[in-house]
């Protein structure tokens, strides 16, 4: 069970409640070369700085307190190393108390540009979204500088988290430089949701079961020197698992659960059809290959036609499914909160 962080200087200021709050959360975890920089730089954008030391080896959360001393500056520290989605979700708690409005998660890094914060707030309080990120494959000049295994990695990741997520018109799904609102924040279920690398795919798919409108924001990143904690061959495994159980249980609980409608029809007969047509075109081929006999063209049909029905009814379902995405925002009306 996940332990929750100690935090630090709990003192609110009064005038913090006056108007809409603007939290910037910053995981910290072997960032101690760049972290105190990006404090720096994010408190000028920022009602709230909320820096989450996750046990890091460096100590970055004691290089922040040691050298920056401000009212509007928390650190908190995870008794044990608990991923970056663990770190986060400390630092969404944390915000939460706070009653912050806007929550800003960036990366410790320094390849996020704090000056964009006003930007991802504004989709906020303006009422436009619930939930915005950052994606750099808006243009080919924001990819300069990034490795061609990460290129070519988020791509694929972004293909299966439009399928498990059902936000198809997002891109960049592992894009860390985020902003929430308090509604979609209070609607989601936190403790479920991944602690790891899987932290935003997870978000997302956690957003949709709330029904959260989420829309991209053009962003650049800037690469250094740094070399990134994520390593490739222990993420794949979880990361198709992940997708593939957010998937199952979204499809469920979209329509068969919540709502029931032709799209669900469509899935189901199609399902069946194009499983019956495969099952009986397969055991024809193998009794021909046996036997010596060709299949007649009844036998033929027989497994063709629910094939090209079924396959028909599936791109039917595919269709709407692409265009069922959240389109009013949660800060809008009242709603109760999300559970998965």
């Amino acid at each position: 069970m996940s332990k929750l962080p100690r935090h630090h200087d709990r003192e609110h200021s009064e005038s913090m409640n006056q108007r809409p709050q603007i939290a910037v959360v910053i995981p910290c975890y072997k960032v101690s070369h760049s972290i105190v920089g990006v404090v720096e730089a994010v408190m000028e954008f920022a009602d709230l700085v909320l820096c989450v030391d996750d046990a890091c080896p460096e100590y970055s959360g004691r290089r922040v307190q040691d050298s920056i001393s401000h009212s509007r500056l928390r650190v908190l520290f995870n008794e044990q190393n608990l991923g970056v989605g663990g770190a986060v979700k400390a630092g969404y708690m944390a915000a939460l108390e706070a009653g912050c409005s806007v929550v800003i998660k960036l990366d410790g890094d320094g390849q996020m540009d704090p000056a964009k914060i006003p930007l991802l707030a504004s989709r906020i309080l303006k009422g436009e979204s619930d939930y915005c990120k950052g994606n750099r494959f808006h243009d080919l000049d924001y990819l300069k500088g990034m490795p061609a295994l990460r290129v070519f990695g988020n791509s694929l990741l972004s293909v299966f988290t439009k399928v498990s997520s059902g936000y198809w018109q997002i891109m960049d799904p592992t894009n860390g430089y985020t902003a929430i609102g308090r509604s979609a924040l209070s609607a989601i279920p936190l403790d479920k949701i991944s602690d790891g690398y899987f932290f935003e795919s997870d978000m997302l798919f956690r957003l949709n079961v709330a029904r959260a409108v989420v829309t991209d924001v053009p962003l650049k990143a800037h690469y250094g020197d740094e070399s990134s904690n994520l390593r490739i061959g222990k993420v794949v495994g979880p990361f198709a698992f992940g997708n593939l159980r957010n998937f199952i249980k979204r499809i469920f609980y979209s329509y068969f659960l919540r709502d029931f409608n032709l799209a669900s029809l469509e899935l189901l007969a199609g399902t069946l059809l194009t499983l019956f047509g495969g099952i009986t075109g397969l055991r024809a081929w193998t009794h021909s290959i046996e036997s010596g006999v060709p299949a007649t063209a009844g036998t033929v049909m027989l497994a063709g036609l629910p094939i090209i029905i079924g396959f028909q009814l599936l791109l039917s379902f595919l269709n709407y499914d692409i265009q069922n995405v959240p389109r009013t925002a949660l800060s809008s009306f009242e709603h109760p909160t999300g559970e998965a």
